[in-house]
């Protein structure tokens, strides 16, 4: 069997991958496809080929390195059109009590639905549910509390929704509170 491009598989693996897809993945796929062993050098230098062919302005899309893996995304020059797209499907959009939830499992993870629903003040039954369903978060295990109820945390696919590499990357309350919204007066 002539020796193969691996540098067009994994072009191909990582357009294929609804998620980012990290190196040891890519390695894996290519030693049970082609029974060689391949190195992390190898998959680097061909990753390093794929992105500087994307970073022309012929494509609009690029290689991006997202939550420990690659993953084909458009280019900031097409995020207005592609925006357009997701407009039209806005019913699969998340509700605002739903990003309300996502935001407090983010912030708090791992954390109870009790605790999201002390914090939220309502059920937050059916938004956990929608969140469970569109794999922005998982089951993280359960609590070490009386009746042991199930944790919640973001998913692989929450940090690449959000495109983020950690969650360090999340902004922090003093990012968004601005010191006009504060009540009272400031007392020197």
């Amino acid at each position: 069997m002539p020796k193969p491009n691996i540098t067009r598989h994994i072009e191909a693996l990582i357009f294929s991958s609804v998620q980012s897809i990290g190196v040891q993945e890519i390695i894996l796929a290519l030693n049970a496809i082609f029974e060689e062993e391949y190195v992390e050098t190898q998959i680097f230098e061909s990753i390093d080929l794929i992105r500087e062919k994307y970073s022309q302005d012929d494509f609009a899309i690029e290689l991006v390195f997202l939550n420990n893996g690659y993953q084909f995304l458009t280019k900031k020059d097409y995020h207005e059109t592609v925006n357009q797209l997701q407009l039209h499907r806005s019913k699969k959009r998340l509700s605002q009590a739903a990003m309300e939830t996502l935001a407090i499992i983010a912030y708090r993870q791992p954390i109870t639905k009790l605790e999201i629903e002390q914090i939220r003040g309502v059920n937050s039954d059916y938004s956990v549910q929608r969140l469970l369903e569109k794999e922005l978060i998982s089951i993280d295990g359960k609590a070490e509390t009386p009746g042991r109820p199930i944790l919640y945390s973001t998913s692989s696919l929450f940090m690449d929704y959000f495109a983020l590499n950690n969650l360090n990357q999340l902004p922090q309350l003093k990012d968004i509170v601005k010191e006009e919204n504060t009540v009272g007066e400031n007392v020197e």
